[in-house]
């Protein structure tokens, strides 16, 4: 009796959790909201510390330095001034200096062997730096192109360096051995507070940036077909 009654605990338990998630899915499924009525929401309430939360939402997976700086700036001064506006402002000197045209900011954390492994030590190279997790259902859905892209161009002079936000070193090891992703893989395990990450200015995933033989950032965020065909043009 003492061991169904655990059993039937535990499931309760487990029901209420996926409950309490749709629930929390609810706000974004029925009051979902375009980027325009975001922008705007954020032009009418300055004073609201709640628009820097719409302001990170606007970047979503592609953040531009530019406009999210320029709806930044337009916040009252109290709300850019407190301890979460200082941490955007943190994050938005993070996306300006690894802008296209910017020099990459170093990498060093550990591989799957626990060695240190760098992006300098793919120096002359091009580099597709793939940040992403093993959790991460979004990521797993470029995981089919990615594996095209590498195995059109890896033997030419071109190569990716996957940066896991994983938490867990066994399932992000286990998953980069199911799928073969036979590429660079490094973490150091801090999930979405990633030291590399951080320096990108990367706060959602997937993203990447894209990195020419001379360590200077020509690209961010482009995937599949449009990063095959850059790909094909720089290396002829």
């Amino acid at each position: 009796m003492k061991g169904l009654s655990l059993f039937l605990i535990d499931k309760i338990c487990r029901t209420m959790k996926s409950i309490w998630f749709l629930l929390m899915l609810v706000p974004c499924l029925v009051f979902g909201q375009s980027k325009e009525e975001m922008i705007a929401q954020v032009k009418a309430n300055p004073k609201d510390a709640n628009s820097l939360r719409l302001i990170q939402r606007i970047g979503g997976y592609d953040p531009e330095y530019v406009e999210l700086n320029n709806l930044f700036k337009k916040l009252d001064k109290k709300v850019r001034k407190s301890n979460d506006g200082l941490l955007f402002e943190r994050y938005l000197k993070a996306l300006k200096s690894t802008q296209i045209g910017k020099k990459a900011p170093s990498i060093t954390q550990l591989n799957l062997e626990g060695d240190p492994y760098s992006l300098s030590d793919l120096k002359g190279k091009y580099v597709l730096i793939d940040f992403w997790a093993s959790w991460c259902p979004d990521c797993r859905k470029q995981v089919p192109a990615l594996l095209e892209t590498y195995g059109r161009f890896k033997d030419k002079n071109f190569e990716i360096l996957g940066v896991s936000f994983d938490r867990e070193y066994e399932p992000w090891a286990k998953y980069v051995k199911e799928q073969n992703l036979a590429w660079k893989h490094v973490s150091d395990l801090q999930n979405m507070n990633n030291s590399a990450g951080q320096t990108y200015g990367v706060r959602a995933i997937p993203q990447n940036v894209l990195v020419d033989p001379n360590g200077i950032i020509i690209r961010r965020n482009l995937h599949g077909e449009d990063l095959n065909a850059l790909l094909a043009e720089v290396l002829k």
